[in-house]
């Protein structure tokens, strides 16, 4: 299978977010690379911290769109919440000795564009406003304590 290659579309220009969704990337990417050795350690191990990693990402991200006010936070929390349903899903069935490799790659890589491209980029416009607001308003408090 073919490596998930990072394009400018990926970028939400949330530099933080962005750093985390390059490591997602490499996460699957790794995982991808492991599939044809079958070595089901591996599978697991890497399978594991791409869960792990992928729940704080999305504590972050949600922590993020709250602090900014994002409007449709419920619907991406949802939208959060089934993907980490089906990736349990596939844990179960890892688990349970299937190999699930192939599939869960193929669901990884088309879900995390999409999620990306869709909604993270209905959500970038609100959190970096919110963002500049933060940094304007900490420099106007700095400024005003310096010149009084």
């Amino acid at each position: 299978m073919a490596h998930i290659q990072w394009t400018d579309e990926l970028n939400t220009d949330i530099q933080v977010i962005d750093s985390q969704h390059h490591r997602i990337v490499e996460y699957i990417n790794a995982l991808d690379d492991i599939s044809a050795s079958h070595d089901r350690n591996e599978v697991e191990r890497v399978l594991g911290e791409l869960v792990d990693y992928t729940l704080s990402h999305f504590a972050f991200e949600e922590s993020l769109m709250e602090d900014s006010g994002y409007p449709f936070i419920n619907g991406h929390k949802r939208v959060h919440e089934l993907f980490v349903k089906r990736v349990g899903d596939f844990q179960q069935r890892f688990k349970m000795g299937e190999d699930i490799t192939e599939e869960l790659l193929t669901v990884l890589k088309s879900w995390l564009v999409n999620h990306i491209k869709s909604d993270d980029n209905d959500y970038a416009e609100t959190v970096r406003n919110n963002m500049n607001n933060v940094n304007e308003s900490k420099k106007e408090g700095w400024l005003k304590k310096f010149f009084g």
